[in-house]
């Protein structure tokens, strides 16, 4: 009898022993998971209204344009909007190059590698003999890099990165977005404003310096994401909560934006017809009721991608499209869609 309730305490004590076991572990997994998925509402960011300078460098050369519309180029079938990436295997990084080695080929055919809509396509190409400029040519023109003015969104305080744009840098003729090798974030001076009418989309004018404030990182169709040197901005608010798709409300909120000077300011708009469902960045409708704004730009303009709009003390989303045939309203993006697009830099 003693050696059975011996034998049954060891069972019990072993028993204990690993429930306590399984609770630790437990209890471990657990914080372990909350510590890396990190919660929509625990984020705390900076908003933007800054606006920024960008310098890309592209992957390829984009075609701009053609000579005639029997250039050989044409004859191969490439298109305005494609990027050549590649002659006879080999990458090229410059107008220069490209123009060496059609001229050190000459007559022979080339295999041209494009990229077009993110996918990369091989055409045949035979350079014709130019005798005015006395040199094999393809018919194309082309760029190697592009530069703009965006807006920022936001700011992590955590590791300096940003959000801003709300939308992609697209080319101008193809409406994709450009596939870029390098991104220079640069300072910039908003000196002027053409306002917006309808059917005439406004336009913020400044100019960008060579004063390099961070790097582009991504280029997505949700907005530009990258990283900033220390001290490059200043908010002009404290860091705040953001807000989720579900609880943005209709109604009175404001915005950040710079439209002159090099400082941005508040304007108040309204936002209506919300559509929780979006992914994408026309979430819900902004109206200007900012008399400010208002006179200054007719409403919203290009370059005011990516002003922040605040609600109840809390980051939204920002300003991505203006209504053509009503300046004064436009389009505004979910900051969780745009935070869905940061490929976890942010």
């Amino acid at each position: 009898m003693k050696k059975f309730s011996k034998i049954l305490s060891i069972l019990l004590f072993l028993i204990l022993l690993f429930n306590l076991s399984v609770i630790s572990n437990a209890t471990d997994y657990k914080y372990k998971t909350e510590k890396n998925n990190i919660k929509l509402e625990d984020i705390e960011l900076y908003p933007g209204g800054m606006t920024f300078g960008v310098k890309m460098t592209t992957k390829g050369l984009c075609i701009v344009k053609f000579s005639s519309e029997n250039a050989p180029a044409v004859k191969a079938g490439l298109k305005i909007g494609d990027y050549v990436f590649k002659v006879n295997g080999k990458e090229i990084t410059s107008i220069d190059e490209f123009s060496k080695i059609v001229n050190n080929i000459g007559k022979e055919s080339l295999i041209i590698t494009v990229i077009r809509d993110g996918k990369e396509y091989n055409f045949k190409l035979t350079p014709e003999y130019s005798s005015v400029d006395g040199c094999y040519k393809t018919g194309i023109w082309v760029k190697d890099s592009t530069a703009g003015i965006g807006t920022v969104t936001f700011i992590n305080p955590e590791n300096n990165t940003f959000g801003g744009l709300g939308h992609g840098i697209c080319n101008s003729q193809s409406g994709k977005l450009i596939p870029f090798t390098k991104g220079t974030i640069l300072d910039v001076n908003i000196d002027g404003v053409i306002k917006g009418k309808s059917g005439n989309a406004g336009e913020l004018k400044g100019s960008i310096n060579t004063n390099k404030i961070g790097a582009l990182l991504t280029n997505s169709s949700l907005g530009v994401f990258g990283v900033l040197f220390d001290g490059s901005y200043t908010s002009p608010e404290e860091k705040m909560k953001i807000c989720s798709k579900n609880d943005v409300k209709e109604g009175e909120a404001y915005i950040w934006s710079t439209v002159d000077g090099n400082e941005p300011e508040k304007y108040t708009i309204s936002i209506y017809d919300i559509d929780t469902s979006s992914t994408g960045a026309k979430s819900f409708k902004i109206k200007v009721t900012d008399k400010r704004l208002l006179e200054k730009t007719g409403g919203i303009v290009q370059g005011m991608s990516g002003s922040p709009i605040i609600q109840n003390n809390k980051i939204v989303g920002a300003v991505t499209h203006v209504l053509i045939n009503d300046p004064s309203c436009g389009y505004g993006i979910f900051i969780e869609n745009m935070l869905n697009a940061s490929e976890n830099l942010i």
